[in-house]
């Protein structure tokens, strides 16, 4: 087990952590809000480079406002809009410019679908004119503005329409949209969860053609949930959900053009059975549109140019790989129609520029370390501004470089987290730094330098109120597993005497490309097991193959077996540890949410000589279950890998429980259906293994609302309490 130069990072202003006056950490502090960070909410570089916009929330008048603050003297130039002056709204919880910024789109009753998507009302305001405009009566999805402000697209009842914002006419521009069946411009469940999109809809630079994707989802199987509320009789929530190797949607693109009202369908010349598209985007020249279209097992990735004047195709650029590739989201177009593009091709994620025709110019950067965010190209300085791990892969650090992939310089200063958003004409960025002992700290910076100009939040109300509780540092090392270095932290004991034995909870998700293993400022979770440390357990976590930031390689060594080579790395994680003299073996647990549900399953099943306990909560139990974009990226299909499905799911292994075990599960989850849990239970119960296990009804994956999470994390710290705490 190798240190890292000795990195026990204490938290500023508690040098008297283990003495006696320090608070303990209760549940309730933690799920009470109590230890929430101070934030910048919905944060806009304003057009002209020199300011930027917030929106700030008046809990006392119930009132919303979009602030406008001068980016060098940080000073507040002035309000504006506030909610308090429009009758139209009382109150507005996201705002969008349009590009001109002569208007802004104010959104407000937004309530969830699912994950990333949502309905709500929506309201224009006319920054000269001080009017405001409702888009429809009715609650709408994904409002757009055209380039030229003068119009909104939006998605209603699976259709689209456009508003021109001058006349006030409404334009449907498709008819055919079905719940259930067909769905325009809109995502449907499978590519908002897996690809991370919900607008499938996009406007051209001279905002007189709409691209959109087609979802014709009528041979997709349906599944549905019971909503229990608190009526006499349940409802179904049903949709469509492609289950690993069940059929997707088929999907098509489409262009409509306003001017002729005509929508034409994009043909391309290369066939494809079974496929993807994951994105579109127009270039910067106004009838060019991009299209990323994949295979159904993702290890093929075509990047398309598509001419709306004739509806002409061409295929400039081609990404493969044995396992799979990544959708980018960094396509970048420059003013000559050549291309930024983010790439695994050499081993890592760097960054290439291409001409418009898909030749290579260079690539940007170099190095065995990945590029973990693009932040975007500056045009008067030809530079790219980008965040990697060059200094770690549990760090983020900022930097520029030239095109040419020259002059690059480090722009950030401090070693942990940091994460940059730029001025629009990349004058300034604000970076927020963190790191485990450092909440986050947001500050003014050149951009030329990285030199900090001004401090705008610190968290030090934050910091000084946890300088009164028992925290105990996050310890960063690398422990050796089965060849290879693996990244770890551990908490102990404030009072922690290496002459004792301590029961050891780990935690890990390790899910593909995943990092629980950061130097960044601690979450929920860690403050949960600060409270745990002080009842006198060691908490450690471990990130093991598959995991991220540390090559494509490690990253898809599980290629086909999602659970085998995490789960080796884990067991094996606590055997060493277990053979450190202050760790009793005899007690060492797991947990896990979803992913890290699935691993912690396994774990006290496959592991069971070396786990006493495990939680899992909404675990995925067998691969069959999960849907076809995630599973079968990583898997292929059941039809085509079934032992690799069958072997690693821990449905097929409850016989081998020997531990105390406790399953969680919200019944209303739409991501990891509540099935999964309910199959395992039957499987146990078959099995004659006791358990224990909790449902909580109606809710979604995140298992929050109310009293929730208390509930949840109090019945999790009682089950440990009791399983590995005993000698406490």
């Amino acid at each position: 087990m190798k240190y890292y130069s000795p990195l026990l990072l204490l938290f500023v202003l508690t040098s008297g952590l283990v003495s006696a006056q320090q608070k303990q950490i209760s549940l309730e502090d933690i799920w009470n809000g109590g230890f929430r960070t101070e934030r910048m909410q919905s944060l806009h570089s304003m057009a002209n480079g020199q300011e930027y916009s917030v929106l700030s929330f008046d809990r006392q008048s119930g009132t919303s406002s979009i602030d406008i603050y001068d980016y060098k003297t940080l000073s507040k130039e002035k309000s504006l809009l506030n909610s308090g002056r429009l009758s139209e709204i009382a109150y507005f919880t996201d705002y969008t410019f349009s590009k001109d910024e002569s208007k802004v789109l104010l959104a407000t009753e937004v309530e969830s679908i699912f994950r990333r998507s949502t309905l709500g009302k929506y309201f224009v305001f006319d920054t000269a004119t001080k009017k405001v405009i409702a888009i429809s009566d009715e609650k709408i999805q994904e409002p757009t503005f055209s380039p030229d402000g003068t119009k909104v697209a939006y998605g209603l009842n699976n259709n689209l329409f456009v508003k021109d914002l001058n006349t006030g006419e409404t334009t449907k521009f498709t008819s055919d949209g079905v719940d259930n069946k067909i769905i325009n411009g809109i995502t449907d469940w499978v590519y908002e969860e897996e690809f991370a999109f919900v607008r499938a809809f996009e406007w051209n630079a001279a905002s007189n053609k709409i691209a959109f994707i087609r979802f014709d989802e009528s041979d997709v199987p349906e599944f549905s949930m019971d909503v229990y509320g608190t009526e006499l009789y349940p409802q179904q929530n049903v949709f469509k959900y492609p289950k690993a190797g069940e059929a997707n949607s088929k999907v098509s693109l489409h262009v409509f053009n306003l001017e002729t009202d005509n929508t034409s369908e994009v043909k391309l010349n290369k066939a494809y059975s079974d496929f993807y598209i994951p994105r579109i985007k127009w270039t910067n020249e106004t009838d060019v549109l991009s299209a990323q279209y994949t295979n159904r097992h993702q290890n093929e990735l075509d990047l398309w140019m598509i001419d709306a004047s004739d509806m002409s195709s061409k295929l400039v650029l081609t990404d493969t790989d044995a396992a799979y590739v990544d959708i980018t989201d960094n396509l970048t177009f420059l003013e000559d129609n050549s291309f930024v593009w983010t790439s695994e091709k050499d081993g890592n994620n760097h960054i290439y520029h291409y001409k418009k025709d898909g030749k290579l110019i260079s690539q940007i950067t170099k190095g065995d370390w990945e590029v973990t965010n693009y932040y975007g190209f500056d045009k008067k300085s030809k530079r790219i501004f980008y965040q990697s791990v060059e200094n770690g892969s549990i760090n983020r650090d900022v930097y520029s470089i030239g095109l040419n992939g020259k002059k690059k310089i480090h722009l950030s200063n401090k070693e942990g987290t940091n994460a940059a958003s730029f001025s629009a004409d990349f004058t300034y960025f604000i970076n927020t730094y963190s790191n485990a002992s450092t909440p986050p700290l947001y500050t003014l910076n050149d951009s030329k330098t990285g030199k900090v100009i001004k401090a705008i939040k610190d968290n030090k109300t934050l910091s000084d109120k946890l300088s009164h509780y028992d925290i105990s540092p996050k310890e960063f090392s690398t422990i050796k597993v089965n060849g290879n270095d693996l990244n770890m932290w551990m908490i102990k004991p404030s009072n922690f005497d290496a002459s004792k034995t301590y029961p050891l909870l780990m935690f890990q998700y390790s899910g593909p490309g995943s990092q629980s293993v950061s130097n960044s400022w601690l979450g929920a979770n860690d403050l949960w097991y600060e409270m745990l440390a002080g009842k006198g357990y060691i908490i450690a976590c471990v990130d093991g193959r598959g995991t991220g930031y540390k090559g494509a390689a490690f990253k898809k060594s599980t290629q086909k077996e999602l659970g085998k080579y995490e789960l080796e790395d884990q067991i094996q994680s606590a055997k060493q540890l277990g053979d450190l003299s202050y760790i009793d073996k005899e007690r060492i647990g797991i947990w896990g949410w979803s992913f890290g549900g699935f691993m912690s399953s396994n774990a006290i099943f496959k592991g069971n000589d070396v786990f006493k306990m495990a939680i899992a909560v909404a675990p995925v139990t067998s691969w069959r279950f999960y849907d076809s974009i995630y599973t079968e990226r990583y898997m292929t299909t059941p039809q085509e890998n079934a032992s690799g499905y069958d072997e690693n799911s821990p449905i097929n292994h409850v016989d081998k429980l020997k531990g105390d075990f406790l399953l969680v599960h919200g019944t209303g989850d739409d991501n990891v259906h509540v099935q999964n849990s309910m199959q395992m239970i039957e499987a146990l119960i078959q099995a004659n293994k006791q358990f224990e296990w909790m449902l909580y009804p109606d809710n979604d994956h995140g298992i929050y609302g109310g009293n929730t999470r208390l509930h949840l994390y109090t019945k999790m710290t009682n089950f440990l309490d009791k399983t590995l705490g005993d000698k406490l």
